[in-house]
């Protein structure tokens, strides 16, 4: 925890030097299924059977997305199917910024762009991996500006929170 509330710290008083949070770029990576299908929770009266639902498919097809983003909109990202790695690395001399490992509460792709990305697809069946990645694409294209700025603007006052609740998760 503390490690969380050193690396938010640092955060917030790099944030106040102007321009910081307008040339942040943010990278995360996540899972996305292909098929998205959910079971529904029913409510039935007492001594009534639920109704026969499919089991889940536990080896679902899934595409891992990467994608860098700043608060004018996605820079770049990419959709590998399932099996496929990356055996490449891109030098972009960026400077880095200390964090510890997996901040779903203020990594701004996991709590901002992930989860409505995930919602939007929910429901959702792709047979064909270019109309699974056509989708993808137009979610990130119908973004208003204001969306990709407010998952950046969001960040100080995140960062406040979890200096401020001595580095405890944010529950949204």
């Amino acid at each position: 925890m503390q490690a969380r509330v050193t690396a938010c710290q640092s955060l917030l008083l790099t944030s106040q030097k102007k321009e910081f949070l307008a040339d942040l770029v943010t990278g995360e990576e996540s899972w996305v299924l292909n098929n998205n299908d959910t079971q529904r929770a029913v409510w039935i009266p007492r001594g009534e059977e639920p109704p026969v639902q499919p089991k889940a498919n536990l080896h679902k097809k899934k595409c891992l997305l990467s994608c860098f983003w700043d608060a004018k909109g996605m820079l770049y990202y990419e959709l590998l199917p399932q099996g496929i790695t990356v055996n490449a690395t891109i030098e972009l001399k960026w400077d880095t910024v200390l964090h510890p490992p997996y901040l779903p509460d203020i990594a701004p792709s996991a709590y901002h762009l992930f989860r409505p990305l995930k919602l939007f697809l929910k429901q959702k069946r792709f047979v064909k991996y270019e109309d699974f990645k056509m989708a993808v694409f137009d979610f990130f294209d119908s973004q208003s500006a204001a969306f990709w700025k407010k998952g950046i603007d969001d960040l100080p006052e995140r960062w406040l929170i979890v200096v401020t609740n001595d580095g405890q998760y944010i529950v949204d």
